[in-house]
């Protein structure tokens, strides 16, 4: 499983429709200061479910839409793709969909609503990052180092790094499956005493 290409509309400084493939081992992506280059990885992390505002350098949300420039007109929307591959190898593949490949697509609006695609089609974020728990990409992975995170990871908590670890080891998602099916449980219970109370209060 790997990055095939990002596609970038209306994203921070992308006004035009931008994609940048990533067809080789090894990809760099250079120029002077001030070109992107930061708002690309911006972009990745933001189609993978980021909803931190300052993670993204931006005021709030709908910042990330091309604001306008001399020559430019703000536009209304933004939108940001991945296409990843997803072989059908030795064993299961990567992510839990039967395609070669997959697609993750995020759009924002002027309002402020979002709207998240797994091959095209409309799903919720929660989708996005359960598709990818424990592969080792998503906004709090290992897959997007930035400056100053080497450092934050090796002077980082015990309970900050053992994420990591897990998220590494592959049994975050069993973690988070268990929280939910103890939150479900805990509904139930909750929901079978006020039965008890009701026909209860009926008897008697």
């Amino acid at each position: 499983m790997r990055l095939e290409k990002v596609v970038l509309n209306g994203f921070k400084s992308f006004a035009d429709k931008t994609e940048f493939l990533f067809d080789s081992p090894i990809t760099a992506i250079v120029g002077p200061n001030g070109c992107g280059k930061s708002n690309v990885v911006d972009a990745v992390k933001w189609v993978l479910g980021e909803q931190s505002v300052k993670s993204l350098r931006s005021g709030q949300m709908a910042d990330v839409i091309f604001g306008g420039s001399s020559s430019r007109k703000p536009l209304g929307a933004a939108e940001v793709s991945l296409l990843i591959s997803n072989p059908d190898g030795v064993g299961a593949r990567q992510l839990p969909i039967e395609a070669d490949e997959v697609q993750i697509s995020r759009k924002i609006y002027k309002s402020g609503e979002s709207e998240y695609r797994i091959n095209n089609k409309i799903c919720r974020l929660k989708d996005v990052r359960e598709l990818f728990m424990d592969t080792g990409i998503g906004t709090r992975a290992y897959s997007i180092l930035e400056q100053g995170q080497v450092e934050y990871l090796v002077s980082a908590s015990k309970i900050d790094r053992r994420f990591i670890f897990e998220e590494a080891a592959g049994i975050s998602k069993y973690k988070a499956h268990k929280k939910e099916a103890l939150r479900r449980l805990e509904r139930t219970e909750q929901n079978l005493l006020r039965l008890a109370d009701i026909f209860g209060s009926r008897i008697f």
